[in-house]
């Protein structure tokens, strides 16, 4: 299938804008995501209930946003913990706005989204480090929050993906039982060498030189490429990780590598569902202001959750 027209006529952009020289810094890419945001993001989303607040995290407070959607049905909400994308290096809370409204109305779930610490100045294993404890604190306070703990998902997108399968398997004998793992355009090899990482490696919004660029400031020296909780598809165990949503885009470097976790979680016996989505580039998820289609994609994707979270653990 062909790009999609607005994300092709987003990639056209891209390319005519002018570009500073040389390598940019961290900041300077931050701004530039901030910047796209507020030009693509779904900006009219209205939701119930939206709250910030800090919570306690290994490096300091953790800022938390909270959005609820109307309640339904009386009784305690199914939940979503939230991971971001951005490399490790960008992206927010804010830079994610739209998408979390998206999915809280369409899912019926709490999303919990978080703040983690970015490199370079927190490099890894930062950024996994507060993604646990803001899961561990969700679980603790389910009371609070009125969720249900026997409903609580986990996802993100990109690096944020890659960030909730790693705390799925570094949790996975701990008592945090997830009741699904929501993976948008997941990362789980660093070092691939895939098919879609040569196609799209430049062009589709984000190259791999841009991923390298980001590892350079993300991983301590002397880290390990092959370390799970950078690579979790390099894990020797993924059984008894729970259900999973795996969304893939078809002109997306990451493409190959979010299905080749896919296979492995199936051959696990883990039980997955797939999605390829024709004609979208990576990041289409927080473009739904600019690409119709993103918004039916998250609009379907929410309803997937809704039925997955209303169903025992482990069905799909």
């Amino acid at each position: 299938m062909p790009l999609d027209p607005r994300a092709k006529r987003l990639l056209d952009i891209i390319a005519a804008a002018p570009t500073a020289a040389g390598r940019p810094t961290p900041h300077a890419m931050r701004q530039t995501i901030i910047e796209l945001a507020h030009v693509a993001d779904a900006h009219d989303v209205p939701i119930w209930r939206r709250e910030d607040r800090d919570i306690p995290g290994p490096g300091g407070p953790l800022p938390i946003r909270i959005y609820s959607p109307r309640p339904q049905t009386a009784g305690l909400s199914p939940a979503l913990i939230y991971l971001h994308g951005g490399t490790g290096v960008f992206g927010s809370i804010e830079t994610h706005d739209g998408l979390c409204r998206l999915i809280a109305n369409e899912s019926g779930c709490r999303v919990i989204s978080v703040e983690y610490r970015l490199a370079p100045e927190h490099k890894f294993p930062a950024a996994v480090e507060d993604s646990r404890e803001a899961a561990r604190w969700t679980f603790e306070h389910c009371t609070d929050l009125g969720i249900d703990p026997r409903r609580i998902a986990i996802g993100g997108d990109s690096a944020g993906a890659t960030l909730a399968t790693v705390v799925c398997q570094l949790e996975r004998s701990s008592g945090l039982e997830f009741a699904l793992q929501v993976l948008l355009c997941p990362v789980t090899d660093i070092r691939a060498d895939t098919e879609s990482r040569r196609l799209f490696s430049q062009g589709y919004f984000f190259d791999i030189a841009t991923l390298n660029w980001a590892l350079e400031h993300y991983m301590p020296d002397g880290a390990d490429v092959l370390d799970p909780r950078l690579s979790p598809l390099r894990s020797k165990d993924l059984r008894r990780l729970p259900a999973a949503h795996i969304h893939t885009a078809e002109f997306d470097p990451f493409r190959d590598e979010g299905e080749a976790y896919a296979d492995a979680l199936g051959r696990a016996a883990v039980p997955v569902r797939r999605w390829r989505h024709d004609g979208m580039i990576h990041h289409f998820y927080c473009l739904a202001g600019f690409i119709p289609r993103s918004r039916q994609v998250i609009k379907a994707a929410g309803e997937a959750i809704r039925e997955a979270l209303t169903r025992s653990r482990g069905q799909i």
